[in-house]
């Protein structure tokens, strides 16, 4: 009896595939299994993105000017954890964190550096921010109207997904009514002031970073999706209006097959879903979508092989007809990116873009007996969970009750026992291992940048208007308490110069604190 091999989320794989899927779709039409336009690549490469920010506003400045130089369509902004979680840099909890893993910014000035010389209008932007998504949103946006920009005409992204951060990655502030409140406040901002705007980037990267398997990564991400979408609905928001401006983040591993016929399910499933719940647009259908390689593949050891894995990772985007994509550095397992291993993780890109001929045809997998069966065998799995999850009463009860935490930290057991035992092999590893050590140069953050913010914070402070900065946290405060749209008293309390930590800290005196 021949041996059994499943892909990483437990399907079995058929020594050979011999019954034909017969299909008619064809893409950019419903269900879009095949892609959301009809000539995808051919008339406009998906954007190619460097996910970039470190250190002081400055630096990372540095760094954007750089990638753009270098041939980037889109930038892709890292915060540091004090701003991700809503505190100043001069926070006694943001002592060792300020710039670390991203960039700190805690006023419109550091915003006003953080793109100096660079056109809000002309570039599109996507900021990974969550809890304090809608602060980083109102500076953006107070940005664009210092430059002169008309908003309507903004394009990007914020992230500004918090049920996976319940679930998988704990970046939170607020308890989840009160983070979903905020979130369709946002919905209905956009939707008036800013009409270009993606208003949520619904997340399973950190979901499947956190250990789930592909089927659970699409399985949960869709269920948070619906959650937003009720959510708005209950607030009287139009779906066909909103449901254009969602899009999704998803993880590419190692797997090709099973990743690009992930991708090929979940866009099939979010279009009904999205029919079911009353969508009758097809733009609002649409599952548009930016992937970013996965960095739990990526590896200490031997990191050169780190370019081979996320060369496979992009391989099956691109074939699963992602809109955007990042490229993660060989050396991510060791140090943010240095300039040279993001220049290698684009030109990555490029090669597969300008050279491959991959994006020369729509949907080069479709009609692979193989890939056809494994997107039907995906979907069943995936709505398996989902079906769970809207017994137990959405993803908010489940996130509550900790089935999604439960099922991912099983699924990342499972696979680190698998590793461990030898049954699954990790190059470099536990198989074809060396005694060489790394000369590779790792990026280092230097510590006085916790001094600079703190410096910069004090400075302005004491040179801003505080009668105005009272007033508008107070403004904030009774909006919070009495209901009412949050985001234009936001908007205006980043143009008096409050700062991050001062909005954030003003509605957590409302909301609380989830624990």
């Amino acid at each position: 009896m021949s041996k059994k091999i499943y892909t990483d989320s437990g399907i079995e794989i058929k020594p050979v595939y011999t019954e034909p899927v017969n299909r008619n779709e064809m893409p950019g039409e419903f269900p879009f299994t095949r892609g959301v336009q009809p000539d995808m690549y051919r008339g406009k490469l998906w954007t190619m993105r460097q996910y970039a920010g470190f250190s002081t506003a400055e630096e990372s400045n540095k760094r954007y000017h750089y990638l753009l130089q270098q041939g980037v369509s889109g930038l892709s902004v890292a915060f540091d954890l004090p701003t991700q979680i809503g505190y100043d840099s001069d926070h006694p909890l943001a002592d060792g964190e300020v710039g670390k893993v991203g960039v700190a910014i805690d006023s419109l000035e550091d915003m006003e550096i953080l793109f100096n010389g660079i056109k809000l209008e002309e570039v599109s932007c996507s900021m990974t921010i969550n809890a304090s998504g809608f602060i980083l949103l109102a500076l953006y946006a107070a940005l664009a109207k210092k430059q002169g920009a008309d908003l309507k005409k903004i394009t990007g992204t914020i992230q500004n997904d918090i049920l996976k951060e319940y679930a998988a990655r704990g970046t939170y502030i607020y308890p989840p009514k009160a983070s979903m409140r905020i979130i369709t406040d946002i919905f209905e901002w956009c939707a008036r002031e800013t009409p270009k705007w993606n208003t949520i980037s619904i997340s399973g990267y950190h979901i499947r970073e956190a250990g789930s398997t592909a089927v659970q990564e699409i399985a949960f991400t869709l269920s948070n999706g619906k959650a937003y979408v009720k959510a708005a609905l209950e607030k009287g928001l139009d779906i066909d209006v909103f449901g254009k401006r969602l899009s999704f983040f998803f993880n590419a591993h190692n797997n090709l097959f099973e990743e690009a016929a992930k991708f090929r399910a979940a866009r099939r499933m979010w279009a009904v879903i999205m029919k079911e719940l009353g969508a009758t647009d097809p733009k609002a259908m649409m599952l548009r979508f930016h992937t970013q390689t996965g960095g739990s593949t990526l590896t200490a050891q031997q990191p050169i092989n780190n370019i081979s894995r996320v060369t496979i990772q992009t391989l099956a985007a691109v074939m699963g007809g992602t809109q955007s994509l990042h490229t993660n550095g060989y050396d991510e397992a060791l140090s943010l990116p240095t300039e040279a291993a993001a220049s290698t993780a684009l030109r990555t890109q490029q090669i597969v873009a300008y050279e491959s001929g991959v994006p020369d045809t729509v949907d080069p997998l479709a009609g692979s007996y193989f890939v056809e069966a494994l997107t039907d065998e995906i979907e069943a799995e995936a709505r398996k969970l989902m079906d769970k999850i809207d017994s137990m009463g959405g993803s908010v009860a489940a996130i509550e009750q900790g089935f999604m935490q439960n099922e991912i930290a099983r699924s990342a057991y499972e696979y680190q026992r698998q590793i461990e035992s030898g049954e699954k092999i990790i190059v470099g590893v536990n198989k074809f291992t060396s005694d060489e050590k790394n000369h590779i140069p790792l990026l280092k953050i230097d510590e006085s940048i916790q001094k600079l913010q703190t410096d910069k914070l004090k400075k302005l402070r004491e040179t801003r208007d505080n009668t105005k900065v009272t007033a508008a946290l107070k403004a904030i405060h009774t909006l919070a308490v009495n209901g009412g749209n949050l985001m234009p008293a936001v908007v205006e309390a980043v143009e008096c110069l409050c700062t991050l930590g001062e909005i954030a800290g003003e509605l957590r005196s409302v909301f609380g604190e989830y624990k």
